[in-house]
Parts: structure tokens; sequence; C-alpha cells
């Protein structure tokens, strides 16, 4: 048999593009590694912080992620994602520049999500700010035409730790405030038939989220296996 080199790096198929933050990423968030059940390589995005991404609509990072984005596919990357759902309005660009599979947004799911659902059922968005999260996002991941979107509420533990990039978070806190963002979601769409996670800090609650809704919960950690389970071996 004969090996053949030409990268620095093998065995790593997930490249993922992380904002330039501080706050705790306890297990099942995608920023600690230990989430994943195989190995995937980092790239800080610096100056890219969730306010400037989430609340800023990351005006003036696009060149920032794309040389990032080429360096993970330089080391051997074969997909990549990115660790903030609002970064769905890079898609495209970051597709046409990097050359390989790329997954910006949970919120590309949705689409896949609805087909699969009852009729009269509706996927629902759950995001970390509805305030911010436009139908420039929606349209570039595809999201269906009149999906619900409800966000958790303002100032809420969850929204203040990871918006203000909090050195603290208060897990317990924060897994109440998702679920009860869910509750009240589900409350007001009856129609809802699954639930998907923009914001790619969510996916430690998915228990409690799937618990207080009895819904089926989707998020970056579903659609990123999914992707990885697609790969050439």
């Amino acid at each position: 048999m004969i090996a053949t080199g030409g990268q620095p790096i093998y065995g790593i198929d997930v490249g993922i593009l992380m904002l330039d933050a501080q706050f705790p990423r306890i297990l099942g968030d995608m920023g600690n590694a230990r989430t994943w059940p195989f190995p995937v390589r980092y790239k800080i995005v610096r100056g890219a912080s969730p306010e400037v991404v989430v609340l800023q609509g990351a005006e003036g990072t696009l060149d920032a992620f794309i040389e990032a984005g080429r360096e993970l596919v330089a080391e051997g990357c074969k997909v990549i994602t990115t660790n903030c759902g609002f970064l769905a309005k890079f898609q495209a660009e970051l597709s046409a520049a990097l050359g390989v599979p790329v997954a910006t947004s949970a919120l590309m799911q949705a689409a896949a999500i609805q087909a699969v659902l009852p009729p009269g059922r509706r996927v629902g968005i759950l995001t970390i700010s509805a305030a911010t999260l436009t139908e420039t996002h929606l349209q570039a991941a595809g999201v269906p035409e009149g999906t619900p979107v409800a966000g958790v509420a303002d100032g809420c533990e969850f929204q203040r730790a990871i918006l203000g990039n909090a050195l603290t978070l208060d897990v317990d806190q924060a897994e109440v405030d998702l679920a009860t963002a869910a509750r009240a979601f589900q409350a007001g769409h009856p129609e809802l038939g699954a639930i998907l996670l923009e914001c790619t800090n969510m996916p430690p609650y998915k228990k409690a989220i799937s618990e207080a809704t009895g819904l089926p919960v989707f998020s970056i950690k579903t659609y990123v296996k999914w992707l990885v389970e697609s790969l050439p071996r």
C-alpha cells in the first residue's frame, strides 16, 4: 500500500468557524469539542463577536470568515460549518469561496423538516434574538415562507450570557429560559410539529425543550452529524 500526503493534518472532516467569544461552552454546545462523536477543528474569526454577528448583522466580517474557512479546508476539513445560525446570510458567499460543502446555519434544515411533517403541522424556529433574525437570514437558508419564529425572553439569563459574551452562565436558569420560551412558542402556535434551534448554544437544553413541548427538536448537531454521515470513507 502506498500512502499519499499533501496536507498537514488527517482524520478531521469537520471545520467549525467560531465567533470571537469568551462565554462558557458547556457539554452539548457546538464550541465544546467533547460534544461531537468525531474530531472537529476550530478556527476563531477574530472580531466577529456575538454582538457584531447577531445584533449588528455581521457587517464587515465576510472576508475574515472566508479566510478562516480557506485555512480549515487547506488543513484537510471536508465540511465547513459555523457556530452561529445568523451566519446563514453568508451561505452563498462561503459556499462559492470554499469549494467544499458549507453549512453556515442550522436554519438550512427547515425545508427538509417541514417536508416530513404531517399536513397542518409546521416547523418553528426558536432563536436567541427574534428582533434581529431577518428575512435576509431566513431566505439565505431556504426557510419556507411563513415559518413561525420565536425568541427567548429579552434579557433572560441565556441571552444575557451569550449576547453579552459573559464569563459566567447560570446553566440551570438558562435551561428554564429555553423551556419557558419553547412552551410559550407552542402555546402561541399550536400547529407546531417540530422545533428547530437557530442558536448553536441551545443544544445542551434539547432535553428540556423536548420535555416541555413533546416535540422533536432539531439543531446544528443534527445537521452536522447528517452531513458527516454522507462523506466517503
